[in-house]
């Protein structure tokens, strides 16, 4: 059923893009990740990918301001942020910016499978 939907992963630390990866490719989601947001807006991959994993904090361009700019280019790639610092006034900036989710990095498991089922299954509606 994942098989075939493309998850990209944007994050600037290549533990938690390993361990992301390994996840979800154990799960049957097929996986590319980025270190950066340039990266990630450079890549021929993108139009393809069916759900964004995005840290807020990052060299460069920050995940929030990624959101702005896909949002601007009138690209609407479902989002889901990932940080490792859960913070009530990001979680309503990135929510604002137009992620669906706000998701601790420390957060069991299951609950990334859960909102990555949820968001795949709204858009496929």
């Amino acid at each position: 059923m994942n098989a075939r939907r493309l998850i990209a992963l944007v994050d600037d630390n290549a533990r938690v893009r390993s361990t992301y990866q390994l996840l979800l490719r154990t799960r049957g989601f097929d996986c590319v990740n980025f270190a950066s947001a340039e990266g990630f807006l450079q890549s021929k991959r993108l139009p393809k990918v069916d759900c964004l994993l995005l840290d807020v904090w990052m060299p460069g361009m920050s995940g929030i301001e990624l959101q702005k700019h896909l949002a601007a280019a009138g690209l609407r790639i479902p989002i889901i942020i990932l940080t490792g610092d859960p913070d009530e006034t990001i979680e309503t900036l990135a929510l604002e910016a137009g992620a669906v989710r706000f998701l601790a990095k420390n957060a069991p498991p299951e609950e990334l499978i859960a909102a990555l089922g949820e968001v795949l299954a709204a858009g496929a509606a």
